[in-house]
C-alpha cells in the first residue's frame, strides 16, 4: 500500500495478532464466504478465458481485450484475493515476509494491468463507434493481441522497476503481523500519475465522447426508424456493446476509487494501515464482479457456459458453433 504518512525510518515494534472477537460459527462462515468469492473469481474468469479462446466466432479485437482482462482477473483470484481475504479476516498478516513481497508485487502488477485493460477497451469502443469503417480495416485480432502483449510487458517492466527501487523501504516497514508497501515521495507521485490519474482521465474523456456519439446515433436511428438495413443493425450492435462495456468500466471505477482516494489521503495525513484493508479488498473484488456482468449482459457468455458444462466443447466441430 502506498502511504507517505507512514514514518519509514521508524523501527518495528513488537506486534501481537489480536485475538478473534467473533464466535467460531461466524469465523467459519467468514472463511466459507471467502472461499466462495475466490471460487467465483477463479471459475468465472476461467470460463471467460475458455470461451473466448475456444470459439472462433468470439475471436474479435474487443473480445481479445476482454480475454486480457479476464486473465488478469483470474490471476488476482488465484494469487492475490485469497491472501487478502485471509488478512482481512485475521486482522493480521500470518504469512512470511517473502509472501508479503510477492503478494504486493502481484497486486501492483495485476491491478495496473486491469486498469490499462479497461483503458484499452474504452479506446477500442470509441474507435469502433466513431469510425466503424476504419476500425474494420485497421483493427484486427493480431494487431490487438500485439498491443495487449506490449501493454503487459510495459507494465511488468514498470512494476519490477518500482519494486527494485523501493525494496529497501519494504524491508524496513514490513513488521511481524503487518504487510504494507510504502513508496518514497517521488515514486509515490509517479505511481499515482502512471497507474491512476493518466488512465482514469483517459477513460473519463473517451467515455464522454462515446456518450456524445451514442446520443447522436440514437437521434439518427429515431429519424430513420423505418429503415432496417445492415448498417442500422451494426450500429445498434456497437451501441449495445458500448453500453455493456460502460457498465463494466463504471463498476471497475466504483471499486477502484476508494483505494486511490485512500492513497491520496495517505500522501497528506498520517493513516492507520489497518483501515486500508477494506478498500484494498474492494479493489480485488472487482475481479469477481466482472464475470457476473458478462453473465447478466452477454447472451454469448451464457451459451458458452452451457456448452462447456455439457461438455459439448469436446466435439470436433465445437469451435465453429454459432453462439452469437
Amino acid at each position: 500500500m502506498n502511504f507517505n504518512g507512514f514514518n519509514q525510518t521508524e523501527e518495528c515494534l513488537p506486534y501481537i495478532c489480536p485475538e478473534r472477537s467473533v464466535s467460531t460459527a461466524v469465523y467459519v462462515l467468514l472463511y466459507v464466504s471467502a472461499a466462495a468469492v475466490v471460487l467465483l473469481t477463479v471459475c468465472g474468469n476461467l470460463l471467460i478465458i475458455i470461451s473466448v479462446c475456444h470459439f472462433k466466432q468470439l475471436h474479435t479485437p474487443t473480445n481479445m481485450l476482454i480475454l486480457s482482462l479476464a486473465v488478469s482477473d483470474f490471476l488476482v483470484g488465484a494469487f492475490v484475493l485469497p491472501l487478502a481475504l485471509i488478512w482481512l479476516i485475521e486482522s493480521c498478516w500470518i504469512f512470511k515476509r517473502i509472501y508479503c513481497i510477492c503478494f504486493h508485487s502481484a497486486s501492483y502488477f495485476l491491478t495496473s494491468t486491469s486498469i490499462y485493460n479497461i483503458a484499452l477497451i474504452a479506446v477500442d469502443r470509441y474507435v469502433a463507434l466513431s469510425n466503424p469503417f476504419f476500425y474494420t480495416k485497421a483493427v484486427s485480432v493480431n494487431t490487438t493481441c500485439l498491443i495487449i502483449l506490449c501493454d503487459w510487458f510495459i507494465l511488468l517492466s514498470y512494476n519490477l522497476t518500482l519494486l527494485y527501487f523501493n525494496l529497501p523501504i519494504v524491508k524496513i516497514i514490513m513488521c511481524p503481523g503487518d504487510c504494507f508497501f510504502a513508496l518514497d515521495n517521488i515514486w509515490s507521485q509517479v505511481d499515482l500519475l502512471f497507474t491512476f490519474i493518466f488512465p482514469f482521465t483517459l477513460i473519463t474523456i473517451i467515455y464522454t465522447f462515446i456518450f456524445i456519439i451514442a446520443k447522436k446515433h440514437a437521434s439518427a436511428i429515431r429519424e430513420l426508424n423505418a429503415q432496417t438495413s445492415n448498417n442500422f443493425t451494426d450500429t445498434r450492435s456497437e451501441r449495445k456493446a458500448a453500453k455493456v462495456l460502460t457498465i463494466l468500466v463504471f463498476v471497475f471505477l466504483v471499486c477502484l476509487l476508494p483505494y486511490f482516494i485512500y492513497t491520496l489521503l495517505g500522501n497528506v495525513v498520517s493513516l492507520e494501515f489497518k483501515s486500508s484493508e477494506t478498500v484494498t479488498v474492494l479493489l480485488y473484488l472487482n475481479s469477481a464482479i466482472n464475470p457476473v456482468i458478462y453473465a447478466l449482459f452477454y447472451p454469448w457468455f451464457r451459451k458458452c457456459v452451457k456448452l462447456i458444462f455439457t461438455l459439448q466443447i469436446f466435439r470436433k466441430d465445437s469451435t465453429i458453433i454459432n453462439i452469437i
